[in-house]
């Protein structure tokens, strides 16, 4: 049982730590292609891959590889968009997003965890979920910054317009995120029943 244990804690570890680098890579597209920018803020990857590791790793690990990568980014490590690190990127108009990926993760992963047996639809909707929690907490988080301690007017609505077309985008990544999932979902969930086999 112990040695299970520790089998099954490397092999999550690894997964989480996948998706740790992941979320760099998905932070820094735009260092590659400078061009895919609205309004001076840059597309990203990142909410595919973080409602990707609240599918893959349920909500323990899903949140816990992005807060890990959080924490990461803080220490001064380049890993946030454009290669930026530190405090100040939470307090910019931007962090909220780095903050929603961890209760987006959460949710999907806990949404998962309620299916045995999970289908497309269950897929779906646990990252629709997840892509609206993202949203919530990221656009209303940008509205704050930039209206209370950055000191740049901007309405309400014209910060959800702004973030309408980053939307659009994630939402269509989102939607393919679903439809991929459950194969890596059962290719995952087969090397762990291996993996107990082997051990046991």
């Amino acid at each position: 049982m112990l040695m299970n244990k520790r089998r099954y804690q490397t092999l999550d570890l690894t997964l989480a730590g996948m998706f740790v680098a992941l979320m760099a890579i998905g932070a820094n597209i735009t260092s590659w292609a400078p061009f895919l920018q609205i309004a001076g803020v840059p597309l990203s990857m990142q909410p595919f891959f973080a409602i990707l590791a609240g599918l893959l790793l349920g909500s323990r690990l899903g949140a816990l590889s992005m807060t890990v990568y959080m924490f990461i980014g803080l220490a001064g490590a380049p890993v946030f968009a454009e290669f930026s690190a530190g405090p100040r990127v939470l307090l910019g108009s931007t962090g909220g997003f780095v903050l929603s990926y961890i209760p987006a993760a959460f949710v999907v992963g806990k949404m998962m965890e309620f299916n045995v047996k999970p289908n497309l639809r269950h897929f779906v909707t646990a990252s629709f979920v997840g892509i609206i929690i993202i949203y919530l907490v990221g656009t209303n988080y940008m509205y704050l910054s930039l209206n209370l301690w950055l000191q740049i007017d901007m309405s309400y609505g014209a910060t959800w317009l702004v973030m309408l077309w980053f939307g659009v985008k994630d939402m269509i990544f989102t939607l393919f995120g679903a439809f991929i999932a459950p194969r890596i979902y059962r290719a995952t969930r087969r090397v762990q029943r291996t993996d107990h086999r082997s051990i046991a």
